[in-house]
């Protein structure tokens, strides 16, 4: 397919998704038609019908795949599986990133799930990064109301010029309005989709208290229902850019409906467990886009009193969060 045919297809989507299009009923593709696979060798399968695949951890490897094209905006989904049983360690990433061309000043838009000890739920860490700014990490970090290793759930990321919505089950959980005062800390430069699974032991889980088991191994995930819907560019221009007819769909489609901020408000009330824009610990002062709310900020704190603020660090009786990144290390 080629750029101007996937530029018209792209363009027809927002059509539609403005005029209610409901997004349970993109268009959905093969894996080979979007993808290609990233590292892993045999940890990456491609199902018979072509429109699903497994990635797998081990001993020897984790897994992972990119998307052919590189886009300037979009939606972007996947159903997916995670491992049962214990999984403290493991990390999966459903993600949009530039890294490969922009070494100093990547942006990146996260969907990341944390493993975690038997009897313990998966966690889900939503986060962005524009213009090289890992050092203002913007994670917020869940619940579900699900357990995610029982079935398929979808995951999605809708990022536009001035808005980024992260989806679960077509709720949205979070949204990150682009501001003045945020500059360059907002993702604008093309990106690929990535996903991956991989060791995230001295991090993931209990800021590293407990690693991957491999005894365990292998941890297997799964993705299928893959959406791909963007403003696939050339990479070689020197200002890749969507057409003006695109950035104005994309804006009305990033437009979050009353029922679903509602949606969204009880999610995050229920389920939202850290939030940069109430760290005190990294943060002294509040990062410009936050709205800080006083019984949000009540809340946050029964589940880490030091790093929300409310008891010296004398009693700490909360965690440390720190993180790296295999193959693509930042900390925060």
């Amino acid at each position: 397919m080629g750029f101007i045919t996937r530029f018209l297809v792209f363009m027809s989507f927002f059509t539609s998704l403005v005029s209610g299009f409901a997004l349970q009923k993109l268009p959905l593709i093969q894996f080979d038609e979007g993808y290609t696979q990233l590292f892993g060798d045999q940890n990456l399968i491609v199902h018979r019908d072509g429109k699903s695949v497994r990635l797998t951890l081990d001993e020897r490897t984790g897994s992972g795949f990119v998307s052919n094209d590189i886009y300037l905006h979009g939606f972007f989904s996947s159903s997916i599986k995670l491992p049962a049983d214990y999984s403290a360690g493991v990390v999966i990433a459903f993600y949009l990133s530039n890294g490969d061309l922009y070494e100093k000043n990547h942006d990146e838009i996260d969907f990341e799930f944390l493993g975690n000890i038997r009897g313990r739920e998966w966690r889900i860490q939503t986060n962005i990064y524009g213009n090289g700014s890992t050092h203002l990490g913007r994670e917020e970090r869940y619940n579900l109301w699900f357990d995610p290793t029982e079935d398929f759930h979808q995951y999605s990321i809708l990022w536009s010029l001035s808005h980024i919505i992260f989806y679960v089950d077509n709720v949205p959980i979070r949204e990150v309005k682009r501001t003045a005062s945020m500059g360059g800390d907002f993702p604008a430069k093309p990106m690929s989709l990535y996903s991956t699974i991989w060791d995230g032991s001295k991090w993931a889980t209990d800021g590293g208290k407990y690693g991957v088991n491999y005894k365990y191994a292998p941890y297997v995930s799964q993705f299928t229902d893959l959406i791909l819907h963007g403003c696939a560019v050339d990479p070689t221009e020197k200002f890749p850019s969507c057409k003006d007819e695109a950035v104005q769909n994309l804006r009305l489609a990033s437009e979050i409906t009353e029922s679903q901020r509602n949606k969204m408000e009880i999610f995050r009330q229920k389920h939202m467990t850290y939030s940069y824009c109430y760290d005190h610990m990294r943060y002294k002062v509040v990062l410009s886009e936050c709205v800080v709310n006083p019984a949000e900020a009540k809340r946050l704190r029964v589940y880490d009193p030091v790093t929300f603020g409310g008891i010296p660090h004398g009693h700490r009786r909360g965690k440390h969060r720190s993180r790296s990144r295999l193959a693509r290390t930042e900390s925060i």
